[in-house]
């Protein structure tokens, strides 16, 4: 599609595009049946499957880098979560995008994203995740600036181009630290090695005082920060909202930004050996899940609203996997925070189709011009209601239980962390509800009498803080 789509399939490649994902999307679904209930568990333990494996590069009969696919339980997970939100992605941007002079591009982009994502959860080597790993910067980047012509595009594609630069070259050296430490690239292999007593080299050798194992992890979490967007490496993402909507929903809902999460989960082993490196991940992502829902209380643009949200789900997921590796009941907190990397993916790709749904009818991004639109956009209205529900945290919603094992997790393991995680949750539902209610409640915004307009945002705050009170109140019941 990007070599020839726009001048032999213009028209059709929107739907060429979207018919061979939907293959993909069938097969990821057969893979992980077959995984979950056929093949995958011996005993009551899902084992890893190394389906492909081969030398790429020999250097010497004992170093060379290996090529494969691995497929476990996050791997099988994550493939199941791009292919089919990639798929929603490619449906709707068939009428969202329809008309565009660069369509045939646009997919071509699209294609070359999900290719990536793709190839970096199935990778069984971490060179292999960190060619990914570029690949999938380059393909976000080219998405963000798909308006070319256009200043804040150009602008926010080069941001996010060189800020995650900056962390992915922390990766890199933490990748050769660890290989160095654990005499090979090959992920199984180096969780093995430097879990052994054999291999204890990484965990007493130290560079000012901190262990090679520890430098090591905490510079490969920073690789995952600047991609998942954690502070301080977050300041790309309000800015990437740039890009079209269905751009959004799929980079920064539910695939690119969760791919910091799927790193440290891969590695968690490692992080579960090292406790300095893992204290990092909980206050790191509970600082950015608490000062991202802060800073989506004041915004008003609501593409930036559902980033702000997204970086502190992010966050949420990042201590989460924190709290799992000391104190209280192990294992607990990194179950939860796949669980809820899960279904994020879905109610935030839902909230981010829904805003573009309204900014394709408003043609503005801002609630003040917004209101009343329930009326206008029914189904819009449902669709956002229950996404809504679902990441505030209210049940039988899939969000309310999620958050209820991440916060038991955090109770079980450090007070200080459940304290500000429930508070953070109670911020989330009433942004996301004064967000809600300024779009489809409120009555149509008068430009002639600007007080209105305080007086509407104050009743959406009020209405927010009413669903709040009551969603906590359930939940700690």
């Amino acid at each position: 599609m990007g070599l020839f789509g726009r001048k032999y399939f213009k028209n059709s490649s929107g739907l060429i595009e979207t018919g061979l994902l939907l293959v993909s999307t069938i097969l990821s679904l057969y893979t992980a049946y077959n995984y979950f209930f056929v093949d995958g568990k011996i005993g009551d333990t899902y084992q890893p499957i190394t389906a492909i494996k081969f030398t790429w590069l020999a250097f010497s009969e004992n170093a060379s880098i290996d090529m494969g696919i691995i497929l476990d339980p996050i791997s099988v997970m994550m493939l199941v979560i791009v292919t089919f939100v990639s798929l929603m992605v490619h449906i709707f941007s068939l009428g969202y995008m329809k008309g565009e002079e660069r369509f045939a591009t646009y997919y071509a982009f699209l294609g070359l994203f999900t290719f990536s994502m793709l190839g970096l959860v199935v990778s069984s080597n971490l060179f292999q995740v960190y060619m990914f790993w570029e690949l999938v910067g380059v393909s976000s980047y080219l998405l963000i600036g798909y308006y070319y012509d256009k200043p804040s595009a150009v602008a926010a594609s080069k941001k996010a181009f060189i800020v995650t630069r900056f962390a992915d070259l922390g990766f890199l050296v933490g990748i050769l630290i660890l290989a160095f430490s654990g005499k090979s690239l090959d992920i199984e292999t180096l969780i093995s090695n430097l879990t052994s007593s054999e291999f204890n080299g990484a965990a007493t050798v130290s560079f000012l005082g901190i262990s090679a194992l520890t430098w090591g992890l905490t510079l490969i979490f920073m690789g995952g920060a600047g991609k998942s967007a954690m502070f301080p490496l977050h300041i790309w993402l309000p800015d990437a909202m740039e890009g079209p909507t269905p751009v959004s929903a799929l980079i920064h809902a539910a695939t690119m930004v969760v791919a910091g999460v799927y790193l440290v989960a891969r590695l968690f082993p490692l992080f579960h050996f090292n406790q300095a490196a893992l204290t990092i991940v909980t206050f790191v992502g509970l600082l950015s899940a608490f000062l991202a829902a802060i800073i989506a209380c004041t915004q008003t643009d609501i593409k930036r609203i559902l980033a702000y949200s997204t970086m502190s789900q992010i966050g949420y997921m990042m201590f989460a996997l924190g709290v799992s590796g000391y104190g209280g009941e192990l294992g607990l907190g990194y179950t939860a925070s796949m669980f809820h990397l899960f279904i994020h993916a879905f109610f935030k790709s839902l909230l981010f189709l829904g805003a573009g749904v309204v900014i394709h009818f408003i043609h503005s991004n801002e609630m003040k011009d917004m209101g009343g639109l329930r009326k206008h956009l029914p189904v819009a209205n449902w669709t956002f209601l229950v996404a809504c529900l679902a990441i505030a945290g209210i049940p039988p919603f899939s969000g309310f239980f999620s958050k209820e094992e991440i916060l038991l997790a955090a109770y079980n393991s450090n007070k200080l962390v459940y304290g500000v995680a429930l508070f953070t949750s109670g911020l989330t539902a009433f942004y996301m509800f004064r967000l809600y209610f300024s779009i489809f409640w409120n009555k149509n915004t008068d430009v002639q009498h600007p007080w209105r307009r305080s007086f509407l945002h104050e009743d959406a705050i009020n209405n927010s803080c009413c669903l709040f009170s009551i969603g906590r109140f359930y939940s700690i019941w």
